[in-house]
């Protein structure tokens, strides 16, 4: 018989059971298949979180019905009924608000005895979830305009404005960049009503339109990169899951109100705290997903290119993964199917003479989470090029981008065996002309040979001179060095054959004119930097006298209020001598005196003494 002590121990199995089973003992595991729906349309195969969902206003009969009429009819008199309405959902956006910050809500608002926990990231998400839905049903000039929502969230986000975005201590990067963005943004939204008009009240609430234009003009580079700092991670957070339950809720109608602050999202990337960081990201994410094609070549890319210029990795990353996400998004659909998709890879594909030499030095970044994210974003835009001759050779590109030293040859070699039949415009020159240039600087004259002939073969199908003007300083003289160097004939034929066929695609006669042209516009290029430079000390310098003449201006002020103050005390100072030697005088002439303070002798208590008196004088 098995004897049970103390030291007796027994191994048990746990088994997983389906949710219609309780536990028993015949049950087999099911096989899994494990499929993710929550993986990110960005491509990378990166997970995303699930949208947020509200909870107070889960039901739209919950919903302040009357509020909402009265906001929908846009009268301009307002009876009894809607002034308190107007009041209760004022006091209903205000506690929303305050719970999505995670500001604790007022004692007496509830009875003060009850407890108050502390506020956490679920309680923000459906906070902000409940105040989306209460912009979608109300209206978002209603509640983001009129009740100063969105005012507050800049106050915590941008609070020094947009223009001090991505800023560091050593002045590489001072944010003139993001003023130059920003004045780019149509406000319209801003001033106008919910239907999108350009009617709206006016009233000064627009923080956009005062507060942070005032801030754009008198930006300065702030030391600390983490900005917000002074305010809690809790608020920051709040204010991100809002942004992004705007755009998961009420979709692309609050795309003008969000757009603008893409900027504060990417810098928030490298807060110290985790759930910022994943909130930020979440928010672009959702942006990107919701923002209008033709909207951005001139407010998303150049803001992404702000970004990049950043000290924090973690803020290149977000700026490179949500480039990626627009490449993807703009090929992810099969060819001519979904216009917005072939409108936005139009756009993409426009703007790769400007994306590439952005995107390029962060491929031999410090960080090998830079270089990773770079190499995926830099391969989804450059399969955003509509030209399907060099498609097969994209990646043999990008590894020549990456390791110019070992696989140039190799793109070289991809792009010789290509034969060029669609028309060549200036995103697939920008993609070739790098590498080819660098192919003509190596050492071997085969090399050489083979970027010759790429050459001429791309040149021949040139769309137009101006596609390929930005390119030829960079071909033209290592084409002319190689025509006059090289010791081989055939290597120096194919040269000039290369150099004739480029000459005639820049839209020039001869090779002289071509240089000639070249050197020229070097020398514009070069003049035009210099007077920029010059312009640029110019106004330092007046800034700098100005403010000498401001220092001494206010020294000569400060000397003149000192004298003053001197001056003063020294007045001071003399009637106060003078008080207390008047008081002196009196006392002393006080104790000389035989009368008392109502006037009588102090002798015979008369106020004329007899001639008995002992005080009595003539």
């Amino acid at each position: 018989m098995t004897s049970i002590g103390a030291n007796t121990t027994y191994s048990m199995k746990k088994v997983k059971t389906k949710p219609g089973q309780s536990g028993k003992a015949g049950s087999k595991k099911p096989a899994s298949t494990k499929t993710n729906h929550l993986t990110s349309s960005s491509g990378g195969g990166k997970k995303c979180t699930p949208p947020l969902k509200p909870l107070l206003f889960s039901d739209s009969s919950k919903l302040p019905s009357n509020t909402i009429q009265y906001f929908k009819s846009k009268s301009k008199s307002k009876s009894e009924s809607e002034s308190e309405s107007e009041s209760k959902v004022s006091n209903l956006i205000d506690d929303l608000l305050r719970q999505t910050m995670g500001i604790p809500a007022s004692p007496f608002s509830s009875s003060m005895a009850a407890p108050r926990a502390k506020s956490t990231h679920v309680d923000r998400g459906h906070a902000a979830a409940d105040l989306a839905t209460l912009c979608h049903h109300i209206g978002l000039f209603s509640v983001l305009k009129s009740f100063q929502v969105l005012e507050r969230i800049e106050a915590v986000l941008i609070p020094n404005g947009i223009g001090c975005v991505f800023g560091n201590t050593d002045g590489t990067n001072p944010g003139g960049g993001m003023k130059r963005i920003a004045s780019k943004a149509s406000l319209l939204s801003y001033n106008g009503d919910d239907n999108g008009n350009g009617n709206g009240n006016g009233n000064g609430n627009d923080s956009i339109g005062t507060d942070t234009g005032k801030s754009l003009a008198d930006s300065t580079v702030i030391s600390d990169s983490k900005r917000g700092k002074q305010t809690t991670p809790e608020a920051r957070h709040g204010c991100l899951l809002f942004l992004r339950a705007l755009c998961e809720i009420v979709g692309t109608k609050c795309e003008p109100y969000v757009t603008p602050l893409l900027a504060a999202m990417l810098e928030e990337s490298s807060s110290s705290s985790l759930e910022v960081r994943e909130a930020a990201e979440d928010a672009a994410t959702a942006i990107i997903r919701i923002v209008h094609p033709l909207a951005t070549h001139t407010l998303i890319i150049p803001v992404l290119f702000e970004a990049l210029q950043s000290p924090q990795w973690r803020v290149k990353c977000n700026a490179l993964d949500r480039l990626h996400q627009l490449a993807m998004r703009s090929t992810s659909s099969p060819p001519n199917t979904n216009i917005p998709q072939i409108i936005l890879r139009r756009e993409l594909s426009n703007a790769l003479p400007q994306i590439l030499p952005h995107l390029t030095p962060q491929l031999w970044d410090t960080k090998p989470q830079v270089t990773k994210s770079a190499a995926a974003a830099l391969t989804a835009c450059c399969q955003t090029n509509t030209n399907p001759d060099i498609a097969p050779a994209i990646p043999a590109i990008i590894s020549a981008m990456r390791k110019p030293t070992t696989d140039t040859q190799k793109a070289i070699d991809e792009l010789k065996a290509t034969t060029f039949v669609a028309t060549v415009d200036a995103s697939t020159l920008s993609i070739l002309c790098p590498i080819l240039s660098r192919g003509l600087k190596d050492r071997l004259a085969l090399h050489k040979r083979s970027c010759c002939i790429v050459i001429e073969n791309m040149s021949r199908l040139v769309e137009t001179p101006q596609a390929v003007a930005p390119f030829g300083p960079l071909l033209v003289p290592e084409l002319q060095r190689v025509a006059e160097n090289v010791q081989f004939e055939e290597i120096r034929d194919a040269a000039l054959a290369a150099l004739g066929a480029l000459t005639r695609a820049l839209g020039h006669s001869s090779v002289d004119e071509a240089l000639n042209a070249i050197m020229r516009e070097e020398h514009e290029r070069v003049e035009a930097e210099r007077m920029r430079i010059e312009k640029e000390r110019e106004d330092e310098r007046i800034q700098e006298e100005a403010s000498k003449r401001a220092e001494e201006e206010e020294r000569k002020r400060f000397k003149e209020a000192m004298e003053a103050q001197r001056l003063l005390d020294k007045l001071a100072l003399e009637e106060e001598e003078q008080k207390k030697a008047e008081e002196k005088r009196k006392k002393e002439l006080g104790r000389k005196s035989v009368k008392g303070k109502t006037g009588k002798c102090q002798g015979c208590g008369l106020k004329k003494c007899k001639k008995t008196c002992l005080f009595y004088s003539q």
